[in-house]
């Protein structure tokens, strides 16, 4: 039975498998579609294996806050088509969930954890590779409890957690508050709580550095550390959550918009940590051309 390409695309509908491996399907069973999806799940956990060492550096980040208990989580998928499927989406959210209830206390320790439906995460996770037919990882998670907000920008581009201590949390206009924090963070993006929280190792690197820069630039050693102490301020006030100036209004710094706010709803409050996760950060990227692989999937 021969088939078109349009056949493989509808195949890759009902699957969520890559392209070339729903080619293989139906010329394996002579275009017949029930049979080429048969086929595509009685690849099996062989199919997952293959795949675990093609890079996956897309994918997305999740956050959710509720019941006092916010998770973020970074999955990476090989590609970002792969990233938009329901299905996968579907699979992260439950992860979260799993991480939510169980609080595990690493990766490993989370693939071990059972799903709603009784299979662990990773034989969820395998699965999920053998039905999208792209490599999928787990790579990081945080949780925290108590009075949490969680934001996602981008569409799981960005996720960030935050924690605060405050016993305004059920004030109204607190959720507007906490949502303008966590903006905050996907925004700025700071590398650190507060000035107390950047290790003296990093305090100590950047006044090196700085230090060479106003040498350099000819200034007398006798100014030098007053000029690096101030550019020392600027690090703190460009890096530490707290002391940012804070994106919705430039004459206030975080410290202070919070401050007010504390005051507002009749209870002082303060950031207890945060997490802001940015998919594939830090990871290899994949190059690829998806025009020479639909071209190459029609020959």
């Amino acid at each position: 039975m021969a088939f078109t390409a349009k056949d493989v695309g509808s195949l890759r509908e009902r699957t969520g498998c890559g392209m070339m491996d729903c080619k293989k399907a139906l010329v394996e069973t002579g275009g017949d579609m029930d049979k080429a999806i048969e086929f595509l799940r009685e690849k099996g956990l062989a199919a997952a294996a293959k795949k675990a060492g093609r890079i996956a550096a897309d994918g997305m980040v999740y956050a959710v806050a509720e019941n006092n208990i916010g998770v973020i989580l970074e999955v990476n998928t090989e590609t970002d088509f792969v990233a938009k499927n329901e299905g996968f989406q579907d699979f992260v959210k439950k992860v979260a969930g799993a991480v939510a209830a169980n609080n595990p206390a690493d990766v490993d320790a989370l693939m071990d954890v059972a799903l709603e439906s009784g299979e662990t995460v990773a034989e969820a996770l395998r699965e999920k590779i053998l039905t999208i037919g792209e490599n999928i990882k787990i790579r990081r998670f945080a949780r925290e409890e108590g009075v949490v907000s969680s934001y996602i920008h981008g569409g799981g581009r960005i996720g960030v957690l935050v924690k605060f201590d405050t016993d305004a949390a059920a004030k109204d206009g607190f959720a507007e508050l906490a949502k303008d924090i966590a903006m905050q963070v996907a925004a700025a993006n700071p590398l650190f709580l507060n000035s107390a929280a950047v290790p003296a190792e990093t305090i100590e690197s950047e006044k090196r550095i700085l230090t060479e820069q106003v040498i350099n630039e000819g200034k007398p050693a006798a100014i030098a550390e007053k000029i690096v102490m101030g550019k020392i301020g600027k690090y703190y006030k460009e890096n530490c959550l707290i002391e940012q100036i804070f994106i919705k209004d430039n004459d206030l710094t975080v410290e202070k918009f919070l401050k007010n706010k504390g005051i507002e709803l009749g209870a002082p409050i303060s950031v207890a940590a945060f997490y802001r996760f940015e998919k594939g950060e830090g990871l290899q990227k994949r190059e690829d051309n998806f025009a020479d692989e639909v071209a190459g999937m029609v020959k």
